[in-house]
Formats: C-alpha cells, structure tokens, sequence
C-alpha cells in the first residue's frame, strides 16, 4: 500500500505542473502578442507622422554678384549706396530663372535702391521695408519666368552707405 500511496501523491502533482506549465505558456504568448501590438501600433503612429509631413528640399543660395552700387540725392548732396545680395530658394527651377533674368532682376534692384533716401534708410525700419520691396521685385521677375514666385527670401550680405 505505500506504493499506492505514492502513486496517488505523484500523480496529483503531476496534474498540477502540466496546468501550471500550460497556463504560463498562455500567459508567455499572450504577453508576446500584446507586446508585438502595442509595437506595430507604435511604429506604424510613427511612421504616418512622418509620412505626412515630406522631407523639406533644400535651402539653395544666389549671390548676386557684383554688389549693387548705386548713387541718390540727399539734400544737395550726392550719397551712395553699395549692398550686397543673395537670395535664398527651395526650388532649382527659380535658382535657374534668376540665372537666365539676371540682367532684369539687376535693372529692378538697381532702379529700386536709386530711389531711396539717405533718411529713408538710416534705421533699421528703412532697411527692412527696403529688403520686403527688394524681395517684392525679384519674385515678379522669377514669376513673369516660371509662373510662380519661388523666392522664399531675400538678404542683404553687405549694406553701406556713404
């Protein structure tokens, strides 16, 4: 009868290992389920961000070289000015344009800044609205050539007045 005694203890704890080995596999694969979820979900919230916002191209830099140096009335007196400019796109068809209208772009600019005032440009308000009529005047020549006005800034690189 001892044999049998350890029959009947054996076994019911046999029973109890294979329940308990089975539930923690359940738990284990639940587990790696709800963890290969949550990590799709998470790159593919991810990944649409960054599909709905496209890469930004590239800032593309034209000097315009020579410096424009023109010369104005002051109240009897003759001033000049010397500014250099660059101009900033994200575009190479506008970078292509202002290459090909560089001749008129320079006669807009050379005409704009004759017209100014030794006080108009003293502060800096002057120089600013200068830049926004600057930058005004090179997109209509990019826009009258390629139908868009691709020219997203305008800089002055050096700025004297004398």
């Amino acid at each position: 009868m001892a044999n049998a005694d350890n029959r009947e203890d054996e076994a019911p704890a046999t029973t109890t290992k294979k329940k308990g080995g089975r539930a923690m596999m359940f738990a284990g694969i639940a587990m790696l389920v709800l963890l290969g979820a949550g990590g799709y979900l998470y790159t593919r919230g991810h990944g649409a961000q960054a599909a709905a916002t496209p890469p930004k191209p590239p800032e593309l830099f034209l000097p315009l070289d020579p410096a424009f140096v023109v010369n104005f009335q002051d109240q009897d007196a003759t001033r000049y000015l010397q500014v250099g400019v660059t101009v900033m796109t994200h575009d190479p068809a506008a970078v292509q344009a202002m290459k090909e209208s560089d001749p008129v772009i320079r006669n807009a600019l050379v005409m704009l800044f004759s017209s100014q005032t030794y006080a108009g440009l003293s502060d800096i308000t002057g120089k600013q609205k200068l830049q926004n009529q600057a930058l005004d005047a090179v997109r209509k020549v990019v826009a009258d050539k390629t139908g868009k006005p691709d020219v997203d800034a305008l800089y002055f690189t050096s700025f004297v007045m004398q």
